[in-house]
């Protein structure tokens, strides 16, 4: 398999591609619902968010990190797109006999705070989720691939967790509640990448021989804001 950097956008690429930024904005959809699962009560997204890691540790490690960062900026404009989008079109007047309004507002109504927290947690998240994996790469020379899909969950959940969490509810409710509510959604979170890794192998493996492609990052520099591929 070649360890040079291949520019072509390929189809299956970009069926990666469109899967991780569905799950993303899909996630941000349901998020509003919320769910019981053994006891713990938790928003709905976090049945399909996970999957976006999951898409992301695929991306990084058959195409390496600068590809993979012109998805995650794919999916930073395609979610702040769809919020602004929604915020507009529950400003917009309607008609009195129309009674959906209310409904319509309470799954789609984002505030500027929830939407700032889901767009700067999701981004950094991702972007150390897409580092550590790649940095690992290079250092156990493609060896021990769920030790490294697992290292950049640990590290990218948690950062997403948090800074959503924090940003989103902190203030509003207690802080005993906050942690509680972090502690929940990690924990599940890193949880689902576990019980996924036989699948996240078969699709990596699956990927790189279709592809012909396993990208070592060894002369990358990990600058947000350099999408050269």
């Amino acid at each position: 398999m070649s360890k040079k950097c291949n520019t072509q956008i390929t189809p299956i690429f970009l069926v990666l591609a469109c899967f991780f930024v569905t799950s993303l904005l899909v996630s941000n959809i349901i998020a509003g619902k919320l769910i019981t699962l053994l006891g713990i009560t938790l928003p709905a997204a976090v049945i399909l968010f996970p999957v976006t890691y999951i898409f992301g540790d695929i991306l990084t490690e058959v195409y390496g990190f600068k590809r993979t960062l012109l998805v995650i900026w794919t999916g930073f404009g395609a979610n702040l797109f769809m919020a602004l989008v929604f915020m507009v079109t529950i400003a917009l007047p309607y008609p009195e006999f129309w009674a959906g309004q209310p409904a319509y507002v309470a799954v789609l109504g984002f505030t500027p705070r929830v939407v700032t927290a889901s767009l700067v947690g999701y981004f950094l998240g991702e972007f150390s989720n897409s580092i550590v994996l790649s940095c690992l790469k290079v250092k156990t020379q493609g060896r021990n691939l769920w030790l490294r899909t697992l290292a950049s969950t640990v590290v990218g959940e948690g950062i997403d967790t948090v800074i959503f969490i924090a940003i989103a509810f902190g203030g509003v409710i207690f802080l005993e509640t906050l942690a509680r509510m972090m502690l929940a959604q990690y924990l599940w979170k890193v949880a689902y990448e576990v019980l996924l890794t036989p699948l996240t192998y078969l699709v990596v493996n699956w990927v790189k021989r279709k592809e012909g492609l396993d990208i070592y990052d060894t002369k990358v520099k990990y600058n947000p804001f350099s999408l050269q591929v």
